[in-house]
């Protein structure tokens, strides 16, 4: 008699609980995964619709429709026989203190980089970003930032805790060169005088092609360590509705995926996908693009680490 333990094929919802259908492991120093995915439920950062916390959840569940592909297109490898990947569940941390998040993050992040392994983080409102650039730079030194966006977060009159002054305190640290990082699809107010980064506003990137805005970021970034940021408001409300603050004009995802695979080859070091708000989503887009997107980093990171052999 056949039961359900002994079936290759599950249906897709069933027991889908890692990312991508990747084990649980809350031990993933003592795993030989060479990606570690963590969540970052948070967001108390946030100034805009709060309800980013839940974002790791949503783009788990969405990440099955992904997984049943043996090769993810264009890609003329399978991830799975190539690198191997752990999800380490949430990050746990006192409810409502974000000093405690903060110290956890980092000491979390600095463990899993000091091993040897590569983080892909999921939030959780951007806020999230700055204390993984802290732990990155212990092993990395300072590094070049691609920064995916609506608005430059580099503003100077926020709190201690805003996702809004993330990239004006990091250069201050000493954790990102701002002479070799990119921001791209920003669309709000911002100071260019002394701005530091190199902007590829959304009016600008809708104009040129994914290879161009590629060319500029090579350029800018040569081989520096380089960290990945994507706020998924970067995409258009059309492609990603479910963020706190959504801005008309932005990129569509079709550019946004042609720009993350042009990155083949570069150092990439770290990389998060954050601000996925779920209850503002409709049927789970934001949630599919933030999973889609944070796959294509995978497929780029290992074969620019040479983890391709089949």
């Amino acid at each position: 008699m056949t039961t359900i333990a002994d079936k290759a094929d599950y249906s897709l919802y069933s027991n889908a609980f890692g990312y991508l259908r990747q084990p649980l492991n809350f031990k993933p120093l003592e795993s030989d995964a060479d990606v570690v995915v963590i969540g970052l439920p948070f967001d108390m950062a946030t100034t805009g619709r709060s309800g980013g916390r839940m974002g790791p959840g949503a783009i788990r569940n969405a990440s099955v429709n992904l997984a049943w592909e043996e090769k993810r297109w264009p890609w003329p490898f399978r991830l799975g026989d190539n690198i191997k990947v752990v999800d380490a569940g949430d990050l746990v941390y006192n409810c409502g203190d974000s000093a405690d998040f903060t110290q956890r993050v980092e000491d979390f992040a600095t463990a899993v980089v000091k091993s040897g392994k590569t983080l892909l983080s999921f939030g959780g409102d951007h806020f999230v970003t700055l204390p993984l650039l802290r732990a990155h730079q212990k092993v990395h030194g300072k590094m070049a930032l691609l920064h995916f966006d609506a608005h430059t977060d580099t503003y100077s009159q926020g709190s201690k805790y805003d996702h809004g002054t993330m990239f004006y305190h990091a250069p201050i640290e000493g954790l990102v060169d701002p002479d070799h990082s990119v921001q791209v699809g920003i669309r709000t107010e911002y100071e260019p005088q002394g701005h530091g980064y190199q902007v590829i506003d959304a009016a600008h990137a809708n104009d040129l092609t994914a290879e161009q805005i590629v060319d500029q970021i090579r350029a800018r970034v040569g081989d520096m360590p380089l960290y990945v940021t994507f706020d998924i408001d970067c995409l258009d409300p059309a492609f990603a509705p479910g963020t706190g603050t959504p801005v008309m004009g932005g990129l569509t995802s079709d550019k946004a995926l042609k720009i993350i695979r042009g990155l083949k080859g570069m150092n990439i070091i770290g990389m998060d996908v954050v601000e996925v708000a779920p209850a503002y989503d409709n049927s789970e887009i934001t949630a599919l693009a933030a999973a889609t997107l944070g796959l294509e980093m995978l497929h780029v990171w290992a074969d620019s680490q040479g983890k391709i052999t089949k």
